[in-house]
């Protein structure tokens, strides 16, 4: 994990007392999953189980979808494999999952052996999950040597399913950065991340190569995990990045593939904030070249590229190049509960994005109870209430609607100040 990483650091918090919890990760998500929801519905709208009764309910489901991991059904499997994705991004399961992480670890790696496509896939997000809940320690780093020559041969085999290698590449990256104790170990994983998206770079006589868009996205996954794992290295590490892969990252906002113009985008910025840290005074000969490129983006008006795509990519690149001109960074403030997060930094945003991506709407649920996340982003211990104030901290639905409802029409009539207003006027 970045810099401060503490080998004690635990996924999830202990003792009775729950933190605020995020009523909307926790219902919309679990309602994918219809035994998760059951026992949600009967925690919060009957009140006729006793909260140790559905805490019971619930690890009783848990366990079943462990025992179902190993059925020979493939259907059934996946089914298993995502209701604990859906458990472990919406909860805080530390000690249940750390008395069954060997258990767990098995059933990952001979689906991620011998499952298919979606079933990979499931398997190597569950991993990262498994190691998120476990924070970074010693439990995490026995998953992780278990699962990593797994996920390397998966990336690296071209036979293997691309959706599966492109959810290994995602993967590995945060659970090496969870996991990994060994600086030289995760200098070897950001090589082999390295052997996948530079297959994108131009080659020597400039020209693009032809790529395929589930390829390119493979390659995307990568760079982003290489940039997520960038944050945690050295000084002497970073100074050799900057100089062999800085002027050919630029190349890469010449790809068709919008997400890797942006993925490459943002990388550029990360790469000139850490370089701005080691050497206030850093200076790339290619300056000005780049900033041309990355304003061309930002102002883009190429009317082959779909505007969805247009608009996504010079809202990013107007912001990269502020990063690039002026070091200067647009900070978001992220509110959970009763606290709230600032992102002010590449690095941050990075590492935040990265979690959240596996964690989904269950986000806010992870920073306000998870010491692990809590640590990585100097939040300090959880803050904890007794199930009474939780509870008279709730929003009831009609509130929530009522709220959505405001909203939404203050939206509409700030936006419909800027619209075209076309008017009709006749044949003169």
């Amino acid at each position: 994990m970045p810099r401060n990483k503490k080998k004690n650091g635990k996924g999830g918090q202990h003792g009775a007392v729950q933190p605020f919890s995020d009523e909307d990760a926790s219902i919309e998500t679990l309602s994918h999953c219809s035994s998760l929801s059951d026992v949600t519905s009967v925690a919060d709208e009957g009140g006729e189980a006793s909260e140790d009764t559905a805490q019971e309910d619930f690890q009783y489901k848990l366990k079943g979808f462990i025992d179902s991991t190993v059925d020979k059904s493939a259907k059934t499997r996946q089914g298993a494999l995502d209701g604990l994705k859906t458990a472990m991004a919406t909860r805080i399961l530390y000690e249940f999952i750390s008395e069954r992480r060997m258990t767990i670890t098995d059933s990952i790696e001979r689906c991620l052996k011998k499952g298919k496509g979606e079933e990979q896939r499931a398997a190597a997000s569950l991993a990262c999950l498994l190691c998120i809940q476990l924070g970074s320690g010693i439990e995490s780093e026995e998953v992780f040597k278990t699962l990593k020559p797994i996920f390397k041969n998966i990336l690296a085999d071209g036979s293997a399913n691309i959706q599966a290698r492109q959810a290994v590449a995602t993967s590995l990256g945060l659970c090496t950065l969870v996991a990994e104790d060994d600086i030289l170990d995760v200098q070897a994983t950001m090589e082999c991340f390295e052997s996948l998206f530079t297959r994108s770079y131009a080659r020597a006589d400039g020209t693009c190569p032809s790529i395929s868009p589930q390829m390119s996205q493979l390659h995307v996954n990568a760079l982003l995990s290489w940039a997520l794992l960038l944050t945690i290295c050295l000084a002497s590490q970073l100074k050799g990045v900057l100089k062999t892969h800085l002027p050919r990252l630029q190349r890469l906002l010449e790809s068709d593939d919008v997400n890797m113009r942006i993925a490459a985008g943002e990388t550029i910025a990360l790469l000139f904030e850490l370089a701005r840290d080691i050497d206030s005074e850093f200076e790339f000969d290619e300056w000005e070249e780049l900033c041309n490129k990355l304003n061309a983006l930002a102002t883009d008006c190429n009317k082959h590229r779909a505007k969805t795509d247009k608009r996504k990519q010079r809202s990013v690149f107007r912001d990269v190049l502020k990063a690039v001109e002026e070091g200067d960074f647009q900070s978001e403030t992220i509110r959970f509960g009763t606290e709230r997060m600032t992102i002010d930094s590449w690095v941050r945003k990075r590492t935040y994005d990265a979690f959240r991506e596996f964690v989904g709407s269950g986000m806010n649920y992870h920073l306000q109870g998870n010491e692990f996340i809590r640590d990585v982003f100097e939040l300090g211990p959880p803050i904890l209430v007794d199930s009474a104030t939780m509870k008279a901290m709730k929003i009831s639905r009609f509130e929530r609607h009522l709220h959505n409802s405001a909203a939404f029409k203050a939206r509409t009539k700030a936006r419909s100040k800027f619209r075209d207003k076309r008017v009709d006027v006749g044949e003169f």
